[in-house]
């Protein structure tokens, strides 16, 4: 593969990560402070939405795998066709509608919506990883372009959408640094005007919203451009099809797939639970209201940088070795709850941003050399990738749906308040276990599953060259 179609590959992944970032950051602080929902009704945007968006895999990746061959291709079709819908339903998600009753409705429908079709993106894109090479190296430097771009396509959103809505959570009635004495009074001063204003924070969101959707069709542009989507390089003449449902069976009973997605979950679970209530953490419970935009930023930047030492420290020392340093936050994940002290906070983010490149980079890395070794082992079948990558996000974006669901209702349960410049200490202790004990539970949990992970530096070798026996 040329440099120039990993690069427009890449490009291709970022529109994604952009709208994505903006929400997994904001968008439960934005239902929350600005549409003024109730934590419980929250829990139900966030969770039902990963769910219809997990719901949508499985279901995708049938009509995928159904898909005939055109002038373009058999995934990018689905690319294309997805991409202006998407645009509108984020945009919408964002908007403020002037009636507040069906407001829980409205941010569920749109939500619901969003997540369903980046979903109808992710997963042809996702398993376009197959179609661009058969060569293992080559898969494995598109996937680093890839993961690159994306982490700088989150940097970008979260650094956007951070810098445009700061205005929004940050008042003059809130002390920088409230001491420990504050009165009743002072807990209940509304920190945000009344959003039904339409000049205050409803124009700030659409900005936002709008900016990231040209960045949406711009990304588009690059990957229809740029990459050629080659017909399936790995079937024989004599393969057939394997039905959809058999093939998902198949791949349920694959123990290197199920090892890799449990591993994954439960520690993809855990960065959603760090960027959905990270915010939130530094507004109400590390008294850093007026930086968590920058600390954002600086998560962002170092997950971006280092995805390249990511890729040369796996090339060196093997995939599972690799994801040792998934585990590098959870230490210092502690520390900023325990001693919040701005100058811990910004080395805390920095070290997230590399345990954060290293999760994102290692499923996807991984993922196609768990196809290879199931083609092995049913070598007459084809059209198994789009069930691959469809289940596995599935399993994801349920766990973090479920992940997200019950923080948000944890907060309802302990009395989080709207619009308020202090929360109560039970609120503030919910943030610190979602931000510091139960993600640390769950990634230890992770990578004491990936441990049974078969598959290693060796066997990868001899899958590759009987693979290319059978060719």
């Amino acid at each position: 593969l040329s440099m120039c179609s990993k690069l427009c590959y890449a490009i291709g992944g970022a529109p994604n990560q952009v709208a994505g970032s903006a929400a997994s950051f904001f968008l439960q602080i934005y239902l929350l402070d600005i549409a003024h929902i109730t934590p419980f009704h929250a829990s139900l945007v966030l969770f039902i939405g990963k769910a219809s968006g997990a719901v949508t895999d499985p279901v995708a990746g049938f009509f995928i795998s159904k898909s005939r061959w055109t002038k373009i291709g058999r995934l990018m079709p689905w690319v294309l066709a997805c991409t202006p819908f998407t645009i509108v339903s984020y945009f919408f998600m964002w908007y403020l509608p002037p009636f507040t009753s069906g407001r829980i409705a409205w941010y569920l429908t749109f939500h619901c919506l969003f997540q369903a079709l980046t979903t109808l993106f992710q997963v042809p894109y996702a398993a376009l990883t197959m179609f661009l090479s058969t060569d293992q190296k080559d898969r494995d430097s598109a996937t680093a372009y890839r993961m690159t771009v994306e982490v700088l396509g989150t940097l970008i959103g979260a650094a956007l959408q951070g810098q445009i809505v700061a205005s929004a959570h940050v008042s003059p009635h809130c002390p920088v640094n409230p001491s420990g004495n504050t009165t009743d009074s002072w807990h209940d001063t509304p920190s945000i005007p009344d959003p039904t204003d339409p000049l205050s924070h409803q124009v700030i969101y659409m900005i936002a919203a709008g900016v990231i959707a040209g960045v949406y069709l711009l990304g588009i542009v690059v990957l229809f451009l740029g990459v050629k989507e080659r017909d399936d390089p790995y079937a024989l003449n004599s393969d057939r099809a394997i039905p959809f449902c058999k093939g998902l069976a198949l791949t349920m009973k694959h123990g290197p797939y199920v090892k890799l997605t449990a591993s994954f979950l439960l520690i993809s679970t855990a960065v959603q639970l760090e960027q959905g209530n990270f915010v939130l953490f530094c507004t109400h419970a590390a008294g850093l209201r007026n930086h968590f935009q920058y600390l954002v930023v600086t998560i962002l930047v170092s997950a971006a940088v280092s995805v390249p030492f990511w890729q040369k420290f796996l090339q060196r020392f093997g995939k599972k070795c690799a994801a040792c340093g998934i585990s590098w936050m959870i230490p210092f994940a502690v520390m900023l709850v325990t001693i919040p002290n701005l100058i811990l906070a910004y080395f805390v983010a920095f070290i997230s941003g590399l345990s954060i490149a290293a999760s994102l980079l290692l499923p996807w890395s991984m993922l196609p050399d768990v196809v290879d070794n199931f083609r092995l082992q049913n070598p007459h079948g084809k059209g198994q990738e789009t069930i691959f990558y469809s289940s596995y996000v599935f399993f994801t974006k349920m766990s973090a749906g479920i992940g997200l669901g019950i923080s948000a209702a944890g907060l309802e349960f302990t009395g989080y308040k709207p619009g308020i410049c202090r929360q109560s200490d039970d609120v503030i202790l919910t943030l610190k276990l979602l931000i510091g004990a139960v993600p640390a539970v769950l990634i230890l949990l992770g990578l004491f599953i990936l441990l049974f992970y078969p598959i290693t530096e060796e066997s990868r070798k001899e899958t590759k060259l009987a693979l290319e026996a059978l060719r």
